[in-house]
């Protein structure tokens, strides 16, 4: 995998009618920007329950969007990442709509996960109140079958998300053919959605547990052998991204995005370089994507601290509310339809108030950070919270997740703030210090000085975090000093 900044978009949001348009982006307006582009689900169909990640067929791309023969030419002119989505499929796909007419007698019975295969004895009260769960309520929904029998089916997410029984015949077969199509495809990278709920025991947690690694290392060796690298996502702890980050290819540093708000908020850099120092490396870094701002991920966890403490967490998150006008609040936890309570919804740009200074030092400090930068493409456009779109669907994500149209693309690319990102990005790319080595500075708390060296090659970030002003020093081929202030 390059190391390069990354997109993360869907196709049908980016001022983009089809696959064969995004592909024109690449190699016009984009052209050279991006290293890779992890494509959100472009499977059939693209507008169900949950934005695509409810797939009714994982190997069908959807019909509006293209064909695989779209996909494989679009990976000549960038890496493709795509979802595997390993926890569920959609309750109106072909193998659950044969399993509730034809019952015990479906070829697909033991591709779903009932109640009853985790729970052959029965649950003990202590065995439902330990699930880890993304949302209120036990995982399970229950379906009448054709004969009238009616059965409790695990449903982590909603209950039109048939948890799949990985450990089967069945499910490994259903995985690998996914994972085979992706190859003839041309797809380089697999995203893990959802992997750290697709193991369940009794007894357990059903999150996270040592079975889960083992799945996740058996389908990784699976992906290794059609050449593709393999990133894990999951929300969790810091220690135990640390813990998952030594098993796997890559995970996400989902803690920088509220370090980076806790950092500009405060001005203060203490808790996001006590946070650099340890983190791994193997990581993609992000601010924003199609979820919204993890809190769980910088959060205390029982006797466990966290990177922030409770009460400066709070704090961070009120002050996302007060710069977004109450707009976050609308679409964060119980305010609507979401699956994630422990996030908050909206644009990073309107985090920040949609103050362009403070939003490319965040960019900045993101592109300095150890691990392989991705870029939403509300990120990417600076965009702003759609309330509209929120009021139409109830979504919470939503509010993060406009549709432009091509005129908005272009429109949106002319923004001052974007050119001036869009400079940083292309800075990212190009300079060789950034595949050298990271020394962190901490010398004063209300400054921050990160820089990268390679060799003769070196790359200085250094911000004044009490007007959000920032410089970037660095050597040219030459290897003279240049500064470029922002």
């Amino acid at each position: 995998m390059n190391n390069k900044i990354q997109l993360i978009t869907y196709v049908d949001r980016f001022g983009c009618e089809n696959l064969n348009d995004l592909n024109s982006l690449f190699k016009k307006e984009l052209k050279g920007l991006f290293g890779g582009v992890h494509i959100l689900p472009f499977f059939n169909p693209i507008d169900g329950e949950d934005a695509g990640f409810d797939p009714v067929d994982h190997q069908l791309i959807d019909p509006r969007l293209g064909k695989w023969d779209d996909l494989l030419e679009l990976g000549k002119s960038v890496e493709v990442m795509a979802d595997l989505i390993v926890n569920h499929i959609s309750s109106k796909s072909m193998q659950f709509q044969d399993f509730l007419q034809k019952g015990q007698q479906s070829e697909y019975v033991n591709l779903f996960l009932s109640f009853d295969h985790v729970f052959p004895a029965g649950a003990t009260e202590a065995d439902l109140l330990g699930i880890y769960r993304p949302r209120p309520g036990f995982p399970f929904t229950t379906f009448k079958f054709l004969d009238g029998s009616s059965r409790l089916i695990w449903t982590t997410f909603t209950g039109s998300q048939i948890d799949i029984n990985v450990h089967s015949k069945e499910g490994k077969k259903y995985l690998n053919g996914i994972l085979t199509t992706f190859q003839v495809a041309g797809i380089k990278q697999i995203r893990l959605d959802a992997a750290g709920y697709a193991v369940k025991k009794q007894g357990t947690s059903c999150f996270m547990i040592p079975e889960t690694f083992e799945f996740i290392n058996e389908l990784t060796e699976v992906a290794h052998g059609k050449n593709m690298e393999v990133l894990v996502e999951i929300h969790s702890h810091h220690q135990t991204q640390i813990e998952i980050a030594a098993k796997v290819d890559y995970v996400y540093d989902f803690a920088l995005p509220v370090l980076v708000l806790d950092t500009i908020f405060n001005q203060d850099a203490s808790s996001l370089l006590s946070w650099l120092s340890i983190s791994p490396r193997n990581a993609f870094t992000v601010l924003d994507t199609h979820d919204g701002i993890g809190i769980i991920d910088v959060a205390a966890e029982g006797e466990k601290p966290g990177l922030i403490n409770s009460d400066r967490l709070s704090d961070i998150v009120e002050q996302i509310h007060i710069n977004t006008g109450g707009k976050s609040k609308k679409a964060t936890g119980a305010a609507a339809s979401n699956l994630d309570l422990y996030q908050v919804n909206t644009t990073y740009y309107n985090a920040l108030g949609a103050d362009d200074q403070k939003y490319l030092l965040a960019r900045a400090i993101q592109f300095f950070t150890p691990g392989i930068p991705q870029v939403y493409y509300m990120g990417l456009l600076a965009g702003s919270n759609d309330m509209e779109l929120l009021a139409r669907t109830n979504v919470g994500r939503d509010i993060n997740r406009h549709y432009y149209s091509a005129q908005e693309l272009l429109d949106a690319l002319q923004k001052p703030v974007v050119i001036k990102l869009v400079e940083l990005i292309k800075f990212r790319n190009s300079h060789p210090a950034f595949n050298g080595e990271i020394n962190l500075q901490n010398a004063d708390p209300k400054k921050l000085n990160i820089t990268w060296s390679n060799v003769n090659s070196y790359a200085t970030l250094e911000a004044d975090l009490k007007t959000g002003h920032f410089s970037i020093t660095f050597s040219d081929a030459l290897h003279q000093a240049v500064v470029k202030r922002f």
